[in-house]
């Protein structure tokens, strides 16, 4: 590629090549789990600028690479969690990749044992001496490009691998491995968009693939978050990001911010992205003490790689004391960063609970939030996003 950084991860429609490739396994129900194979160098750097900003929940190991391709894919395999009937092995640089071409090689792999996505050539091919100079003309019509996803029965496709090490063989792709074995590869006619990401030109050609067979909607969408903390002694009063001089702090296994915790939830149910617990459990050490704005920033993540934008968010604290009106515009200056909104867009008000209640005994802190947005529904060649 000539390019300062791996290709895998170049941007693409301003997502990183990889990403696109594994929002579609993340997407597809049929997927239970993945097993991701990087350099190993590239491990903290994929969870951190990757995996943990575009929701990929399912990838369950990073493995490191081996030397060639077929111990990479080894090593994979190796690193399954849960056991499965059927594997797909996939290039992360092919970002055309379809959830139909996903289920379609599934498909076919648990009928026959072995199936791949390819495309007819549409080029005459033409066999060469060592002079370059041409031994023969292949039959055109029995010739196809076999691209990625290559789907397998799990033992079938383990065993061959087995075979491949123990008789040092080396295939230039898994279906070689098998057929070897004498068993017969399906091959599925993919697309020929379903391009392999290798030089400059190739890059290229995936931009306008995706400008040009992308059609655009837009889906009003509108998320609901809520969020309540019991007063504690020895603990900073933090909302919105901002520390209230007051005698109780709030408790919680963070920093038990109320308001941006209600902001995370109702921009995740705006989304359909679970709730703030699902991505930041309170039994994870990780998020001890953690600063609330940034799991917002995070969130904020999350939901734009599900193609969502957010419009405008409604805010009401309820508590008695203490005064939350000097602090409202600190607060709202705070998100508005965060999330890249106008001030203007962001509404923060407090209400008391008239003596009644958990708020009127001054126990704690209530917050509910309203978020509403825009989500980007994207057809044809994109139709993973």
């Amino acid at each position: 590629m000539g390019a300062e950084i791996a290709k895998q991860y170049l941007l693409l429609h301003s997502r990183p090549v990889l990403a696109h490739t594994l929002l579609v396994f993340q997407k597809t129900e049929a997927i239970s789990e993945i097993v991701l194979v990087l350099p190993p160098s590239d491990a903290e750097s994929v969870r951190r600028q990757i995996i943990e900003p575009y929701g990929l929940t399912k990838i369950t190991a990073i493995v490191s690479g081996g030397l060639e391709r077929q111990d990479s894919v080894r090593n994979g395999l190796r690193a399954i969690e849960n056991g499965c009937d059927i594997v797909i092995v996939h290039d992360g640089v092919r970002p055309l990749l379809t959830k139909e071409m996903l289920l379609e090689v599934a498909a076919a792999a648990a009928l026959e044992g072995a199936a791949s996505i390819g495309v007819p050539v549409k080029d005459t091919i033409k066999e060469t001496d060592d002079n370059h100079c041409v031994k023969t003309t292949l039959p055109r019509q029995r010739l196809w490009h076999t691209q990625t996803p290559q789907a397998f029965q799990y033992a079938l496709l383990w065993r061959a691998h087995e075979m491949a090490e123990s008789d040092h063989f080396q295939g230039t792709d898994d279906s070689s491995l098998v057929e070897r074995m004498g068993i017969k590869t399906r091959m599925i006619t993919g697309s020929y968009k379903n391009i392999k990401i290798t030089t400059p030109e190739d890059l290229q050609i995936a931009e306008c693939l995706m400008e040009k067979n992308t059609r655009r909607q837009i889906a009003h969408r509108s998320g609901l978050g809520y969020d309540s903390h019991r007063f504690a002694l020895r603990r900073k009063l933090i909302l919105g990001g901002v520390e209230i001089p007051f005698e109780y702090g709030l408790q919680g296994h963070s920093d038990a911010d109320a308001l941006i915790h209600a902001v995370c939830d109702a921009l995740l149910g705006m989304a359909g992205a679970g709730d703030i617990g699902r991505h930041f459990p309170d039994s994870d050490p990780a998020y001890q003490d953690i600063s609330s704005l940034i799991l917002l920033e995070r969130v904020k993540n999350i939901i734009e790689a599900l193609g969502m934008s957010v419009n405008n968010i409604d805010v009401t604290i309820m508590t008695e004391k203490p005064k939350i009106a000097p602090h409202a515009p600190s607060m709202v200056a705070n998100i508005s960063k965060i999330l890249n909104i106008p001030k203007t867009a962001i509404n923060i008000k407090a209400k008391t609970n008239e003596s009644m209640g958990f708020i009127g005994r001054r126990e704690g802190v209530a917050v509910l939030a309203i978020a509403h947005g825009e989500e980007r529904i994207l057809h044809g060649c994109q139709s993973q996003s």
